[in-house]
């Protein structure tokens, strides 16, 4: 299958294992690049959450495929220790020969910097047109276009509003929500995207590291069970809904709230919240699942039916869009 993405990245099928904290587990990451795909390795999940020194990790991750994965970062000014931490991040995915990266929150221009003397490639995450152009402005060579119908920090727009959007700026655009069921990446290719991103489908699968009652939820949850809380990341994120998150609701305080808005309080909330976020995983693989979890998930859970193997999900995709 060849789209702009598939040159510019190397890979078989223009799917995408989406970065996700905390489910980014090395084995996951390295199966979906595996069997064609590519998987994106998330620095704070690969350290913090699952253990490995990151060095480590990339080094695992490689001794379980020899095929092209991707990085994610990260690129909001949260604090110069964090700074120097994930530029250091990303010298050392690129000296041991990552040339795709995804970044997000931020201006990219740094991370532009770095990998293009390395021949290498960044997509953005965007929203809409406006933080689009932004990233283009600052040197990026593709888009990740996050729809309302993505897990996470979804976007506001639909997939085609999106499409519309973007379609003219002529770089590579990835869709990015919803995309849960082959006939889901069959759609978005005939939109005139480029590829898809998936985090949702790939959840739900044998190799990623989470537990049975999240994967089952996912199985389980129909797209009106997806709903937006602030109450995990500060910001709203999508989450199946379950007994506990309505008793508790999805609102965070007022103080949290303002100092969530304020441009000098903002991104210290937001890191502590994934702080809290990654604690929280970890006693969870611990002790197991309870009611009382947060399972992020996008609506592509209606189409979700089973818990499969990340590379018989990817060869189905395939022979549908090339059937």
């Amino acid at each position: 299958m060849n789209t702009r993405f598939t040159q510019q990245s190397g890979v078989a099928y223009p799917i995408i294992c989406g970065a996700m904290y905390p489910c980014s587990n090395p084995e996951l990451v390295a199966a979906a690049s595996e069997a064609g795909a590519l998987g994106i390795v998330q620095p704070l999940s690969l350290v913090y959450v699952h253990g490995y020194d990151y060095l480590e990790g990339l080094r695992y991750i490689r001794s379980l495929t020899k095929k092209p994965y991707g990085i994610n970062v990260i690129v909001e000014k949260s604090s110069r220790i964090y700074e120097r931490r994930m530029q250091e991040w990303v010298d050392i995915g690129l000296e041991e020969g990552c040339r795709f990266f995804i970044t997000a929150l931020g201006n990219p221009r740094w991370v532009v910097d770095k990998v293009k003397k390395a021949n290498g490639y960044v997509y953005h995450d965007v929203t809409e047109r406006k933080w689009a152009l932004k990233a283009l402005d600052n040197g990026v060579d593709g888009l990740i276009c996050v729809n309302n119908r993505a897990g996470g920090h979804a976007g506001t727009k639909s997939p085609l509003q999106l499409r519309e959007e973007l379609l003219d700026l002529g770089v590579p655009l990835i869709c990015a929500g919803g995309i849960g069921e082959p006939a889901d990446f069959v759609q978005a290719l005939q939109l005139g995207y480029d590829g898809v991103q998936m985090g949702t489908r790939f959840i739900a699968t044998f190799e990623c590291a989470e537990k049975d009652s999240y994967k089952q939820a996912i199985v389980k949850a129909e797209e009106n069970d997806i709903v937006l809380t602030e109450r995990v990341t500060g910001v709203p994120l999508s989450v199946i809904r379950t007994p506990y998150v309505e008793k508790i609701g999805t609102k965070v305080n007022p103080l949290s709230r303002w100092l969530l808005q304020n441009r000098w309080t903002k991104s210290w909330m937001r890191l502590w919240y994934a702080i809290v976020s990654g604690w929280r995983f970890k006693q969870i693989t611990l002790k197991g699942g309870s009611s009382k979890d947060y399972w992020q998930a996008g609506k592509s859970v209606e189409g979700i039916q089973a818990v499969e193997h990340v590379g018989d999900i990817i060869k189905k995709f395939a022979t549908a869009a090339n059937s």
